[in-house]
């Protein structure tokens, strides 16, 4: 049975994928680490729409955790066809501010977990001839960015791995796009331990919201786009990075964020 997998689906721009795709009758194989909101979630859509959705509890996190997707995958006879890697976590803050268990974890997350579940993937939508790939980035990928210096880092691996994976299997018919979303509302800031009082440091005012996310991310679908920023406002901030000098944008910004966040250089 085609399925479509996605990655960190029990909220945020992940739920809002499964909601969208479950009314155009996508059968969907949902993962996170809530099994609550994914059962949930799960029965909701069936019943609405009609389809077969499952789910599985894994974190993501974690060290060879695809093995388990991939043996859970091949034991209920599914046939992932579209694959939306969406899980991830962030930071915000000096570098020293988090434990290096942290970073790993993120690391790991970010980019070890959507390497290994598109490895595991790939192979069949190959020799089908058929498949879709989302990689979900951030505006934080276009460049380093001072205290959010490992977030930034692993969403500019997302970005050089899904535009290589664009060129290397379009001539196997599988669509592969980068999903580059800004400041949006889910629980990002919460996950990643930035408390409410620095939360404006690190996004804008007018939050985009997960809906609207996956809205840009059809359209760009449909256009066949390599890469979908969504929203306005970051389509303008991704031409003016074009423009400023990187040395000179990292001190501007990193000036700011030392006021913003009140740290002291000792």
């Amino acid at each position: 049975m085609k399925t479509t997998l996605i990655t960190g689906a029990s909220s945020g721009i992940g739920e809002a994928f499964a909601k969208r795709l479950a009314k155009e009758k996508h059968n969907l194989l949902l993962v996170a680490r809530s099994e609550i909101k994914l059962k949930s979630l799960c029965q909701s859509l069936s019943n609405q729409n009609g389809i077969d959705a499952q789910y599985i509890t894994v974190d993501l996190a974690k060290k060879d955790c695809y093995k388990l997707i991939a043996d859970e995958v091949k034991k209920r006879n599914l046939e992932v066809n579209w694959l939306i890697n969406n899980a991830g976590i962030g930071s915000g803050g000096d570098i020293l501010e988090y434990s290096l268990e942290d970073y790993q974890n993120m690391m790991h997350l970010n980019m070890d977990a959507m390497v290994a579940l598109t490895y595991t993937f790939l192979p069949q939508m190959r020799a089908a001839k058929n498949g879709t790939i989302i990689n979900v980035s951030s505006m934080a990928g276009f460049g380093a960015i001072p205290y959010m210096n490992i977030y930034a880092a692993t969403k500019g691996f997302v970005k050089y791995f899904t535009e290589a994976l664009w060129e290397e299997n379009r001539l196997y018919n599988i669509q592969t796009m980068l999903l580059c979303p800004g400041a949006t509302e889910t629980g990002f800031f919460d996950a990643a331990k930035i408390g409410n009082e620095r939360k404006s440091s690190f996004s804008t005012k007018n939050l985009e919201t997960p809906d609207a996310v996956v809205e840009s991310a059809m359209k760009g679908l449909r256009k066949k786009s390599m890469v979908t920023i969504s929203g306005f406002q970051n389509k303008i901030a991704r031409r003016l990075l074009f423009i400023v000098p990187t040395k000179f944008g990292l001190k501007m910004w990193g000036n700011q964020m030392r006021k913003n966040l009140k740290l002291e250089i000792k």
